[in-house]
């Protein structure tokens, strides 16, 4: 990294790059959302023709946004009708209703699939869905009266029409080619979708219904040799055949089951490990939309990661002639993967590195070029990047874990400060693309440690486990250590340590304020500080979360207590600021605030910051342009930097 690199502004950062989402291919058409920090968040739906340049299909007011489970994604499905033509289906935010955009009509607006209720806005919300152009319909979620749906909306308009109802949650829809059965993924309270889960399969009918829905696949399924505790991903018909990503080998690795399409409706699921591997073929399913695999028509593709990068390539499974399942993979430059589509020969996903920022990567198969759009240029040259570096250390019970390290400008030495990142969720992972966030840091003298600590995904279920019952220990533990190691190798001042982060983050930040002495100040972005409020008091989708991480509620009331940094807010005798949206329905803007007060009766100083029309997670990009700069000087200020 260069010496006299200049530091990065928090206009530069944060202010203008949007946030490239779900890219999906069309008749060589690639489309995607691209989410706009400039203009308050909002989310777009663009197109790119072979040859041609970008174009926006939805200019604004258009906003779309899925509110389901709260995190939404699966904003907008894309398919054709059943004439053939292609069409968009959407969920505008502004009344919460199924819009839909023809495709191959240059200048054509969006109509209204769902009347507007009187108040002009749709009760319930709907979202993650896919195109039936067998009966010219689309099939997505609907979550309303505390349940989840899959139903049914005609292209030509009209009332959703149920499908199935879920016993608690479900999602991802899955259509095989001839239109015949459908699959999709479901789980129960009090576990997450990544903790226990199941894959379900239902006969259409020729009146459109579900016939004979069952589990296939994952806890409680009929599968053979399924443990209690495993969890499914993404269903996908390569053709006839159904594949899954499952983790009861210990790792999300791909699974088919050959001729799913075509079986009887009550056979016994016959899967197939295609190629066991110690490397995840799966996210956590946070929200809907995403996607690891993909078929083109002739090849499954997917991306993988070990042990924190990703990687791309083709699952080349058994051959007829007895050769043995391969993982292929397909040269390109980027760790950092998401979002993959395929079609004809053509694959597409997001990607980034650690010298290139996210962007649409575009490649053509068998290995053949490939090109990457950025979202916005690096506003950085090569040398001036600072890149992360794998670091291993004993973390909580003299467990191996693993963080990235960013050096600052001019190396890591023992009077350099230290910025400790924890991730959100906590069921998440520390990514090695390009973050122009941690560069602002490491340009201005700062090192930068982003942690997976234990709970962590991208290095197996047993790491993810890691953090059952021990939220708010393993953590803030692994956190410490982290820094620990930095400052034992004469990287890092042991007197000028900062930590922060967000939502679950930010519950690991003011928890290893309070409980470790490791740190010198703290930034909690819509961070949890009272478990027991949170566990009474947050939305559907995570409602029994802490039962697994914590302890059931009200059982473990005790731990609930002696693990809230609310309850001990005495403990923290170091400068704190806060960052709260005032629409936050996941951590309510009263947990902020009575964190907040404890602390300044205390003596400590603090500093809040309040935003209106925010809510769980900053969309504007101006309030996180502030967010970034009132952070760096706070710290400043009190480090005397």
């Amino acid at each position: 990294m260069s010496a006299s690199a200049a530091p990065l502004s928090a206009e530069l950062v944060l202010g203008r790059t949007p946030a490239l989402k779900e890219p999906q291919l069309l008749g060589g058409v690639l489309l995607w959302l691209e989410q706009r920090p400039q203009q308050q968040g909002r989310t777009t739906l663009m197109a790119r023709r072979p040859g041609g340049i970008p174009e926006e299909l939805t200019p604004g007011p258009w906003n779309l946004r899925c509110r389901v489970h709260e995190y939404g994604g699966g904003a907008c499905a894309i398919g054709r009708t059943r004439s053939g033509a292609a069409v968009a289906v959407f969920v505008h935010d502004g009344d919460r209703r199924l819009w839909r955009l023809d495709l191959e009509r240059p200048g054509a607006e969006p109509q209204p699939l769902i009347p507007g209720a009187a108040e002009g806005r749709f009760n319930g919300a709907l979202g993650g869905g896919l195109i039936d152009p067998h009966r010219h319909r689309w099939i997505g979620v609907l979550e309303a009266e505390g349940r989840d749906q899959l139903v049914a909306v005609s292209l030509e308009g009209g009332a959703p029409q149920p499908l199935h109802t879920a016993v608690d949650f479900c999602g991802y829809p899955a259509l095989s080619p001839d239109g015949r059965r459908l699959a999709w993924v479901e789980w129960q309270q009090p576990h997450m979708p990544w903790e226990r889960s199941q894959l379900w399969l239902a006969t259409i009918n020729d009146r459109g219904q579900l016939q004979d829905p069952r589990p296939v696949a994952g806890s409680g399924s009929l599968a053979a040799h399924t443990p209690a505790d495993c969890s499914v991903f993404q269903p996908l018909w390569a053709g006839a055949d159904l594949v899954v990503a499952n983790d009861r080998s210990g790792f999300w690795n791909l699974e088919c089951w050959p001729g799913a399409a075509h079986t009887a409706a009550d056979a016994s699921p016959q899967w197939q490990a295609l190629l066991p591997m110690e490397a995840e073929f799966a996210m956590p399913q946070w929200v809907f939309g995403m996607a690891t695999s993909a078929w083109d028509g002739e090849r499954l593709l997917a991306i993988a990661c070990r042990n924190g990068r990703w990687q791309l390539g083709e699952l080349r499974r058994p051959g007829e002639n007895g050769d043995p399942s391969r993982w292929i993979p397909l040269e390109q430059p980027f760790c950092d993967l998401a979002g993959l589509t395929a079609e004809a020969g053509r694959i597409a996903c997001v990607a980034s590195g650690p010298q290139q920022p996210s962007g649409l990567l575009e490649l053509e198969l068998p290995q053949g070029p490939w090109t990457h759009t950025p979202a916005a240029p690096c506003p950085l040259p090569a040398e001036a990047i600072s890149q992360p570096e794998e670091l291993w250390f004993a973390g909580h019970g003299n467990q191996p874990t693993q963080a990235w390290y960013y050096p600052p400008q001019g190396g890591g030495h023992p009077q350099a400060p230290l910025l400790v990142k924890g991730h959100s969720g906590p069921t998440g992972m520390a990514r090695t693309g390009l973050s122009l966030g941690i560069q602002y840091w490491t340009s201005r003298g700062w090192g930068v440690v982003d942690v997976n600590y234990g709970g962590s995904t991208g290095f197996g279920r047993a790491y993810r486990e890691r953090l059952n019952g021990l939220w708010g220990v393993v953590d803030v533990a692994d956190c410490a250590a982290a820094a620990t190691a930095l400052v034992q190798r004469g990287l890092a001042s042991v007197t000028r340590i900062a930590i922060e982060g967000g939502s679950a983050g930010g519950f690991t930040t003011l928890a290893a304020l309070c409980f470790t002495d490791r740190f010198r100040a703290g930034a909690s972005r819509y961070g949890v500080a009272d478990l027991s409020a949170l566990a009474a008091d947050t939305h559907r989708f995570e409602a029994r979360y802490l039962d697994g991480l914590v302890g059931p509620w009200p059982a473990a009331a005790a731990t609930y207590a002696e693990r809230s940094p609310l309850q001990h807010a005495e403990r923290i005798r170091c400068p704190v600021i806060f960052f709260q949206g005032l629409e936050d329905v996941v951590v309510p803007p009263e947990q902020t605030d009575r964190m907040a007060e404890a602390l300044s009766r205390n003596g400590i100083p603090v500093e809040v910051h309040r935003f209106a029309n925010e809510g769980h997670g900053f969309r504007n990009g101006a309030t996180q342009v502030q967010v970034l700069e009132a952070t760096e000087a706070f710290f400043r200020r009190h480090f005397q930097l």
